[in-house]
C-alpha cells in the first residue's frame, strides 16, 4: 500500500542479499527523507554552493548582531577595548562554526551530508501530515532539508556557550590592562538577540532560504549609501582613509556574496560577469553626488532638529 502525504515513507527494517523488509508508513528517521517510491533513503548528497552560502548567511547574523551591539555600547569607551571585543565575537562565531561542522554527520569532518531542497514545503513538513480518513492524522513531521534546519540551532547554541566562556575572560583583561569601564553590556545584549534569531530560524527558516540573496543585496546597498552620506564622502579622494576603505570593501564583499547566491553558482562565466557589477552602486553614487549633495542633506536635517 502506498504511503499518503508528501513526506510519509517506509523505513528499512531489515536487508540482506535477497530480502528487504520495510516498516509502516510514517516519519523518516533523522538524516533520511522519502524518495519517489515513498521509501526512506539516507541523505548523502553534499550541499550545493547555494546551501553553503545560506548557512554562511545564518552564521553571519550573530556576528553582525554582536558587532552592532558592541558599537552601540562603545560610547566613551577605549577603541582598543572595542576592537578586542569585536575580535572576540569573530573568534567565538568562527569556533562555533567549526565545532558545529565537526559534530555534524559525518562526525569529525568539515564536510556534511544533506538532503536536497526541492520546494518550500520541505521546510515545514509539520503542515503536511495527512489524514487519510479525515479522522486519524498520520504524523510524518521530519527534517526533509537535513541538516539545514537543525544545524543552525546547534551553531547558535555553541555561539552562546563560547560567548559565556570566552567573553568574560577577555572583558576582565580589558578592564585591568586598558583601565576601561564595564564592557559587559554587549554580552547582555546577546542574551536577548540569540532567542530572537532562534525564533526567526524556527518560523522563517524556509523563507530566508529563498530570500537571503535579496536581503543581503538590499541591506548592503542601503548600508553603503547611508554610510557614504553620513561620512560626507562626495569624491573619490574622500575614500582614501583606512577605516572608510575597510567599510567599502566589506560592503563590496556583501554585494558579491548576494550576487553569487542569486546566480546559485551554476555557471562560472555568468558568475564572473555578475561580479563585475559589484562596484556599480559606488560609482553610481559618485556620479550623482553633484545632484544630491549629501552634505546639504545632513545640514538641513540637523537644522530641523
Amino acid at each position: 500500500m502506498a504511503c499518503f502525504g508528501l513526506y510519509c515513507g517506509k523505513t528499512l527494517l531489515f536487508k540482506n542479499s535477497s530480502t528487504e523488509i520495510y516498516g509502516e508508513c510514517g516519519a523518516c528517521p533523522r538524516g533520511q527523507r522519502t524518495n519517489e517510491q515513498k521509501y526512506c533513503q539516507p541523505c548523502t548528497d553534499p550541499p550545493e554552493l547555494y546551501d553553503w552560502l545560506y548557512l554562511g548567511f545564518m552564521a553571519m547574523l550573530p556576528l553582525v548582531s554582536h558587532w552592532l551591539c558592541i558599537e552601540w555600547n562603545a560610547k566613551n569607551s577605549n577603541s582598543r577595548g572595542v576592537l578586542f571585543q569585536q575580535v572576540s565575537a569573530l573568534l567565538e562565531c568562527s569556533m562555533a562554526a567549526v565545532v558545529t561542522l565537526l559534530v555534524s554527520d559525518p562526525v569529525g569532518s568539515l564536510v556534511i551530508h544533506s538532503c536536497r531542497v526541492l520546494m518550500l514545503s520541505d521546510w515545514y513538513t509539520m503542515l503536511y501530515n495527512p489524514s487519510p480518513d479525515y479522522i486519524t492524522t498520520v504524523h510524518c513531521t521530519q527534517e526533509a532539508v537535513y541538516p539545514r534546519y537543525t544545524i543552525v540551532f546547534v551553531y547558535y547554541a555553541f555561539c552562546l556557550v563560547l560567548l559565556l566562556l570566552l567573553r568574560p575572560l577577555l572583558v576582565k583583561k580589558i578592564q585591568w590592562h586598558l583601565y576601561v569601564s564595564n564592557q559587559l553590556e554587549s554580552m547582555y545584549a546577546a542574551l536577548y538577540f540569540f532567542p530572537g534569531l532562534t525564533v526567526l530560524q524556527a518560523v522563517a527558516g524556509g523563507l530566508l532560504y529563498y530570500a537571503f540573496p535579496y536581503i543581503v543585496l538590499v541591506a548592503s546597498l542601503a548600508n553603503l549609501a547611508v554610510y557614504l552620506v553620513l561620512a560626507k564622502v562626495e569624491s573619490y579622494s574622500d575614500l582614501i582613509k583606512k577605516d572608510r576603505l575597510l567599510v567599502l570593501f566589506s560592503q563590496w564583499f556583501l554585494h558579491a556574496y548576494g550576487l553569487m547566491a542569486l546566480s546559485r553558482g551554476q555557471e562560472l562565466e555568468q558568475d564572473m560577469l555578475l561580479l563585475t557589477l559589484v562596484p556599480v552602486p559606488t560609482l553610481f553614487y559618485f556620479f550623482t553626488t553633484k545632484f544630491t549633495k549629501p552634505s546639504r542633506i545632513i545640514i538641513e536635517g540637523t537644522k530641523e532638529h
